[in-house]
């Protein structure tokens, strides 16, 4: 945050002037004694209070920090204010506004602040929807103590907030494995125990604990598996249906919502089982994300899902498009809301190459919407394509809203010492920028 803004000093009491002008008038044109009271209190009044607002816009200065620069759903942020006055006149009322974008979020607070000394405070939220928000600027009001003067301050620096969406468990959604085990390039991890080890994951639910890498698991405090080498294994592919038209209900109980969280959740599980992972999505900016493995490929798709919103793009429109980008030995998944099925004649072509589609199609009744997916689900039943009827109580569980990031979790030893069980990864503080 900058540090000297520009001030402005700012009149309130505009009959005052003319006031005092008035009195000056009377007291030439018929002298009394009381005129004169008057207009030396008033002027006096006057004169301090611009002295004092002076006093005031040399000696206020509001320094804005935060901790964490990106989150998810249901992660908590944190901002400490810490307003400075090096004057010798007290700011027995200072007024900060907060212009931030965070839905459900403001730091705006009344405060004051003693001559020569500083007043602290900490501001927190929940982040209870995804997107990119700004946090700031700022506008710092104050003046004298009779409402004369006012001076302003704005801190026009703001810092960008990620709020990607959130990760679910998805035990019960089974994918597709592509085609032609045997050919193309070594799976990079597997199950079971094999001969050779080629690197380290995070540990899954379901992991046999004969896989854990316990040297691992100490040095990063958290449970690490074994990598081993095995058969090949196939791209994921995830085609998100984000058309307008094919979306029910609304805002966070939308398929649109609950499309992005299926997205980013299985994007994260395959991920984390060794897959590459692409994306292909069709929203006011097509996204196109090409399969690759490891954790940064992760926050590239977090991002741009966190960002995305919904287009005209039909999924039958999508898959027609990006036909002949798929290579063999894929995993397509394809989640949309579109009970029509005017799609599914688009993944034909696409298995005829070897590409194996999966169809997770959200039920718009169970959303709010009046279209019924049971011919399609018939159809794609007779066609043996592999698919699951997503409704919303599968998404909406308290698990949508995990809120790990930003909070303390705190033990008791037997001796009574508070003993922390989880901390946020990044705690320190930054000036927004």
């Amino acid at each position: 945050m900058d540090s000297f803004p520009s001030s402005r000093i700012h009149l309130q009491a505009r009959l005052l002037p003319p006031i005092c002008i008035l009195l000056l008038i009377l007291q030439i044109v018929s002298p009394f004694r009381g005129w004169m009271i008057l207009l030396t209190a008033l002027s006096g009044l006057w004169l301090l209070s611009w002295l004092w607002t002076r006093a005031l816009a040399r000696g206020l200065k509001l320094t804005r920090e935060m901790r964490f620069g990106w989150a998810q759903v249901g992660d908590r942020i944190e901002e400490r204010f810490t307003l400075a006055n090096s004057s010798l006149l007290p700011a027995l009322w200072v007024e900060v506004i907060d212009h931030s974008t965070m839905p459900n979020y403001r730091a705006s607070q009344a405060t004051g602040v003693e001559e020569r000394a500083e007043h602290r405070w900490s501001v927190w939220g929940v982040c209870s929807r995804r997107g990119t928000f700004a946090l700031g600027p700022t506008t710092l009001v104050s003046g004298d103590p009779f409402g004369i003067y006012t001076v302003s301050f704005d801190y026009p620096t703001a810092s960008t907030m990620i709020v990607m969406p959130p990760i679910v468990p998805l035990a019960n959604i089974q994918i597709a494995p592509g085609r032609s085990i045997g050919e193309g390039n070594r799976r990079v991890e597997t199950w079971e125990r094999t001969v050779t080890a080629s690197g380290i994951r995070d540990y899954v639910p379901g992991d046999s604990l004969q896989s854990i890498h316990w040297r691992s698991t100490a040095h990063r405090n958290e449970l690490s598996v074994r990598l081993f080498d095995s058969t090949p294994t196939s791209d994921w592919w995830i085609f998100l249906d984000l058309e307008k038209r094919a979306q029910a209900g609304q805002d966070q109980e939308s398929t649109l919502e609950h499309g992005i969280i299926l997205a980013a959740s299985l994007a994260d599980h395959g991920l984390r089982l060794g897959r590459a992972v692409g994306l292909v999505a069709s929203g006011e900016n097509s996204i196109w994300i090409p399969p690759n493995p490891g954790m940064q490929q992760r926050w590239q798709i977090l991002r741009e899902l966190a960002r995305v919103s919904a287009g005209t793009h039909s999924m039958q429109n999508l898959l027609e498009r990006f036909q002949s980008s798929l290579k063999q030995r894929t995993s397509l998944i394809v989640i949309t809301p579109a009970a029509d099925g005017k799609w599914i004649a688009s993944l034909t072509s696409y298995r005829r190459r070897g590409i194996v589609p999966t169809i997770l199609l959200l039920d718009p009744l169970s959303f709010g919407g009046m279209k019924d997916a049971g011919c399609t689900l018939a159809l794609l039943d007779e066609l043996e394509f592999a698919h699951q009827l997503i409704t919303r109580d599968l998404l909406d569980r308290p698990e949508a809203k995990p809120g790990h990031e930003g909070y303390w979790e705190w033990h008791a030893s037997p001796l009574g010492k508070a003993v922390p069980v989880h901390t946020p990864r990044d705690s320190a503080w930054k000036q927004l920028s």
